[in-house]
């Protein structure tokens, strides 16, 4: 395969694996505390064996690859959904903690709920982390309310303290499901600022992911017809080649 066809296949490649990325962005639009993703690239130069008998003029191949994916954490708006249960975090780098059957996961999507154990959860079923523990309301405990550091309580006083965690490096978190997140070494927030009977939506933002994706399609369909002409090109050579020497 010669070399301007492999240089154009990576490219391609590297065009599926964004579109790919934009399409699981756009899916998740409508996901409370989704955070998006951007792919980076990054240069791969082919290395060539250094001959003395290479001519000068013989160059290193230049190709490109997908890098890394970098999760962008822009907040999200910050919507009132007048469920008391539902909380948003008003910063850009700090974490709900809930229990899976995993261990612990961190989240920025509070549309928390009272399960019929009266327990404080995820819509997924996970139960929300309390400073001392999971959060369980009961029947009696009416006007339920989140304060801003994240205390829970209702006519019959305090129910718990949400645990709000940050990281050091955010880039370090690994995305697990649509708003969860693992993540090693977290600290605890001292006064985390949190809104309660609101959710922080998804930050990702849909005129843009669709320019995106109509950038990413013609540049696909123009890299295609630039390979089919270049394979044109060497097929009618090789064709008027066969027929000189007949």
């Amino acid at each position: 395969m010669e070399n301007l066809q492999l240089i154009g296949l990576t490219r391609q490649m590297v065009l599926r694996r964004k579109m790919d990325v934009i399409a699981n962005n756009l899916a998740n639009i409508n996901t409370a505390g989704y955070k998006s993703d951007n792919l980076l690239f990054k240069e791969y130069v082919m290395p060539v064996a250094e001959m003395n008998d290479f001519r000068s003029s013989d160059k290193k191949l230049s190709y490109v690859q997908d890098d890394v994916i970098v999760l962008q954490f822009e907040p999200g708006s910050i919507v009132a959904t007048g469920n008391p249960a539902n909380a948003a975090i008003n910063d850009d780098s700090s974490f709900f903690v809930v229990n899976t059957p995993q261990g612990e996961r961190y989240t920025r999507n509070g549309e928390f709920e009272i399960n019929g154990q009266g327990q404080l959860v995820t819509t997924e079923g996970y139960q929300v982390q309390g400073i001392d523990g999971p959060i369980t309301v009961t029947p009696e405990d009416t006007n339920f309310e989140i304060a801003r550091d994240g205390l829970i309580t209702s006519d019959q006083g305090e129910l718990g303290q949400l645990q709000v965690v940050t990281f050091d490096n955010l880039q370090t978190l690994k995305k697990e499901g649509k708003s969860l997140f693992i993540g090693e070494n977290a600290v605890a927030v001292e006064d985390p600022n949190i809104m309660g009977g609101h959710v922080e939506q998804s930050n990702v933002h849909g005129v843009v992911e669709i320019s995106r994706m109509i950038e990413v399609s013609r540049s696909y369909g123009s890299l295609a017809k630039a390979l089919k002409a270049t394979n044109d090109l060497r097929e009618n050579a090789i064709d008027k080649l066969g027929r000189l020497n007949a």
